[in-house]
């Protein structure tokens, strides 16, 4: 394992109650999936939020009218908003729900912290209908790479080493055939980073609070860190990667995965051989080089 599933827990919780301060990189996720439903010809009857946080996935799939029913889940009570909708709390290793009971599946911004990603993934396969859709986003591996840098090399210059200071996330060069793997068809992989400017450092690890997002792994030291360490990663930050205005850039990619429960309706690709039209024809005999 990698993940420490109680703090965790204890991070999400904390940051619950002021979660709204902190949530516009979860509404830059939450958009990217309900723009990709948008364009989708087709109704949902039930589909499940997996780690809703504070329901802006709910909210903004209202304003489409293309989702019937969506259940909320969360490993944190917390941000259980409102009675009135179905909320579950349960954990992201294990779903709770039974075989085939959903049209689509979706998660915004919490997939980078499992540790059993290709197991979660094959779960929603199982809870997924045939033709149900799975559409989640999460941060990939070059998120805050500049965080990670600064805090690795002030860290090694004062006590000669470093430890893990930032959650590792998933590269989309590995994560993209987890779609397939899990039994999904029609897959498909995409990510687009985002930059935020921050004054200095502390801000940027204060917003990281405020979501919720602190390092959360088992091989984290448990030791206060020291002030110095925290000063000279600054410093650093500042030195190697500020811009032109003076303030720093905190770089966030959201990677994005698609896929559908198969079905013999969908679309499938031809075999070699098959199709009824040879490359070369596309191509003016005349006009070769």
């Amino acid at each position: 394992m990698v993940f420490d599933p109680i703090a965790q827990k204890r991070n999400r919780a904390r940051a619950a109650n002021a979660f709204h301060k902190y949530s516009f990189l979860k509404e830059e996720a939450v958009k990217r999936i309900v723009d990709r439903i948008d364009i989708i010809r087709r109704d949902f009857e039930l589909c499940l939020d997996i780690g809703a946080h504070d329901g802006q996935l709910f909210d903004r799939l209202r304003s489409l009218n293309k989702i019937r029913k969506l259940i909320q889940s969360d490993p944190v009570e917390a941000f259980k908003i409102s009675k009135k909708q179905p909320f579950v709390v349960h954990n992201f290793n294990i779903l709770p729900f039974k075989e085939s009971s959903f049209d689509a599946i979706f998660s915004s911004l919490n997939f980078h912290a499992v540790d059993d990603l290709p197991g979660l993934m094959s779960q929603i396969r199982f809870l997924l209908k045939p033709d149900g859709l799975c559409l989640v986003n999460f941060f990939g591996g070059n998120s805050l790479f500049e965080l990670r840098a600064a805090l690795a090399e002030a860290e090694s210059e004062i006590v000669g080493g470093s430890n893990i200071r930032c959650m590792p996330m998933a590269d989309i060069r590995d994560v993209g055939a987890l779609i397939g793997r899990a039994g999904l068809s029609l897959p498909v992989a995409d990510s687009d980073r985002l930059t935020v400017s921050y004054p200095n450092m502390f801000s940027l690890m204060a917003d990281l609070r405020g979501m919720g997002e602190q390092n959360a792994t088992l091989g984290r030291t448990r030791r206060p860190t020291r002030r110095s360490i925290f000063l000279l990663a600054a410093e650093i930050y500042q030195k190697r990667f500020s811009l032109p205005n003076g303030k720093i850039p905190a770089s966030f990619e959201i990677i994005t995965l698609t896929g559908w429960a198969p079905h013999k309706s969908q679309q499938k690709p031809l075999r070699p051989g098959e199709g009824d039209k040879n490359l070369a024809d596309f191509f003016d005999e005349n006009n070769r080089d």
